[in-house]
């Protein structure tokens, strides 16, 4: 068994979509990032990817490749699904905390956890979003970003 922690921030900006868990959710403001800068889907990437040694996002998917440019974050937690495949392992839980001041995220929560789950060919009751403020304290406090952590546990498969 392999634990791996990932987390990830992006900043609040105007011009852009706010997408947390693959759902486009209706908002002023968007996250900035060469992907769609979808937060809680690039700490769960960063998650499974240390549990499985396989580095981090940076690495497996670099900002200065055009290939990536506004790709869909699930696009790309497939591909680490794809990997995690190819090296035996297949998960056995996922806990996620997003960190959001505004807006409420709630009302999204299955759909992201739905996501998730298809994306890593996973039982959705092997996957658990949480949403917390931070009491208007710090960078998610005010308003200007977003930060997600995320904890897998992943299992080898046995032959």
């Amino acid at each position: 068994m392999r634990i791996g922690h990932g987390y990830d921030v992006h900043r609040l900006t105007v011009g852009r979509k706010l997408v947390l868990g693959g759902v486009e959710i209706p908002y002023r403001l968007g996250l900035l990032g060469h992907s769609d800068a979808d937060v809680l889907t690039h700490a769960v990437m960063d998650a499974l990817a240390g549990a499985a040694k396989l580095g981090d996002i940076g690495k497996l998917f670099p900002d200065t490749d055009p290939a990536y440019a506004g790709i869909s974050s699930l696009k790309l937690l497939r591909k680490v699904a794809d990997l995690l495949e190819a090296h035996g392992y297949f998960l056995v839980n996922l806990d996620a905390t997003i960190i959001v001041q505004d807006p409420k995220v709630a009302p999204y929560r299955q759909q992201m956890t739905e996501n998730l789950a298809a994306a890593l060919s996973a039982d959705t009751d092997r996957v658990n979003i949480k949403a917390t403020t931070e009491e208007h304290l710090g960078f998610t406090g005010d308003g200007s970003g977003m930060a997600a952590h995320a904890v897998v546990l992943l299992e080898k498969k046995t032959s």
